[in-house]
């Protein structure tokens, strides 16, 4: 299937199942468990606030459609939130993402590591962010002054904070996970 087959599909899901296209194929995704739905808000909320506060031409979008630039016809996924800085499209399609963020859920991790490779494929996405949704941690991707890709992640955990450069955000990282009931 292609992204325009995709975006024109029916799936005759009445259960409002949320879909992506994975390599021209629909993959149902699961709903959010409660820790994952908690840390999505909060991590939203704080990006929003920040932004608000700055004045910065951004927003914090949920649940966005992300068409990666290498197999772009077969590829629709949905990171749990990203950030652009480009006007509303009014489209399906976050445009030009900066940062995009999944959380990793021990039951999806696999397919959730599928999406962050696609994203590194986008020009435009300078961090990724993967959110431990079993313990406080994060792994942050971020380009180098030369638009390179790292190999690995920074690994961050509490009491470090976290550090979003491409939208100038700082916060503890506990903060994150303030409703998530894990506890350090």
């Amino acid at each position: 299937m292609t992204v325009d087959e995709f975006l024109a599909w029916d799936a005759e899901d009445l259960t409002g199942q949320c879909w992506q296209l994975v390599d021209g194929e629909p993959v149902s995704m699961a709903p959010a468990a409660e820790v994952h739905g908690a840390i999505q808000i909060e991590l939203g909320s704080l990006l929003r606030n920040h932004l608000l506060a700055t004045g910065r031409p951004c927003r914090v979008i949920g649940a966005p459609g992300i068409v990666p630039r290498i197999r772009a016809n077969e590829n629709f996924r949905i990171p749990d939130l990203g950030v652009t800085c480009s006007p509303p499209s009014g489209g399906v399609m976050l445009p030009e993402p900066v940062l995009l963020i999944e959380i990793l859920s021990p039951g999806n991790e696999a397919a959730t590591w599928s999406n962050i490779w696609t994203y590194t494929t986008m020009p435009s996405v300078q961090e990724i962010l993967a959110v431990r949704s079993s313990r406080m941690e994060v792994e942050l991707f971020r380009r180098d002054a030369e638009g390179n890709w790292p190999d690995s992640p920074v690994i961050i955990r509490p009491p470090d904070p976290l550090e979003l450069t491409s939208i100038g955000f700082v916060t503890p990282l506990t903060d994150l996970y303030r409703t998530a009931g894990l506890s350090r």
